[in-house]
């Protein structure tokens, strides 16, 4: 799930890719439910949504598209659409992407980003070329993940335990190189009967029944700013095991939205 520190007493962990446990990602389609949550006095007043987030198996790598849609009321009552449409192929070994990037504010474009990124190896630096909104290189720092690589270590770590990690994340959503994420996992396994879990979840049809799943908050940080910055983005939801997220909790800095699993198709595994 794209893209969110918070101290914690229990395990740190800085989960190299040679550590991480085998984690079966499910290619699947969900479209979330978008609410406001909270405003917090900036020029946003109210708002609602829609997000439709599709992991696609393509045998040699993973195609992930996502189309995010706000229509938000500012305090002088207008109207403002926001429109994200993302889309990325990331190779199974975790070592290349292409990604492309297009947002709009009210039908005029407001950014714009496309390009190719590679690693050295899976967890180790690399380089992304830009291609848009200018031809441009830049280094990615040893550590360094992509987004489905990224999901499946954070699933790993939950499995093996661990309550804190702290990964560098690249996912081509901006032209400012890689992230910091830290990854506070809350709660895994959570149980099946757990009265706020979703309604695919009890649907014995679909595979989310009897899967473990947990609570985690992702928060995104500059990777080159000084020590203490606020986060650029957060993000809290709840995991399946198999990658399948719900109860969305997005957090734009003046207002936060929340997320709805509203529907979900789960494909047979296998390309």
């Amino acid at each position: 799930m794209r893209r969110l520190a918070l101290p914690f007493a229990a395990a740190f962990l800085l989960l190299p890719a040679s550590g991480a446990l085998a984690v079966d990602i499910a290619a699947h389609k969900a479209e979330y439910k978008l609410t406001m949550e909270k405003e917090r006095g900036g020029d946003i007043a109210g708002g609602t949504g829609k997000m439709v987030y599709e992991v696609i198996d393509a045998c040699d790598g993973w195609a992930v598209q996502q189309r995010l849609t706000m229509n938000l009321v500012n305090r002088e009552g207008q109207n403002i659409t926001m429109i994200s449409d993302y889309t990325t192929f990331e190779s199974k070994d975790g070592l290349s992407m292409r990604f492309k990037m297009h947002q709009t504010t009210d039908d005029a474009v407001t950014s714009e980003v496309a390009g190719d990124a590679s690693l050295e190896r899976k967890g180790g630096a690399g380089t992304v070329t830009y291609s848009s909104p200018e031809a441009s290189t830049m280094k990615l720092p040893e550590g360094t993940l992509f987004p489905t690589a990224h999901t499946e270590a954070i699933i790993a770590a939950a499995e093996k335990g661990s309550k804190f990690i702290a990964l560098p994340l690249f996912d081509g959503s901006s032209q400012g190189g890689a992230q910091d994420s830290s990854v506070a996992i809350n709660s895994w396994p959570t149980q099946p009967n757990e009265p706020s879990i979703s309604k695919f979840a009890t649907d014995k049809a679909l595979p989310l029944a009897t899967m473990p799943s947990g609570h985690v908050h992702i928060a995104f940080f500059d990777h080159d700013a000084t020590t203490g910055q606020q986060p650029d983005y957060e993000v809290g939801m709840r995991y399946w095991a198999n990658g399948i997220a719900d109860g969305l909790s997005m957090d734009f800095g003046d207002f936060v939205m929340s997320g709805t699993l509203a529907a979900l198709t789960v494909p047979k595994p296998g390309c």
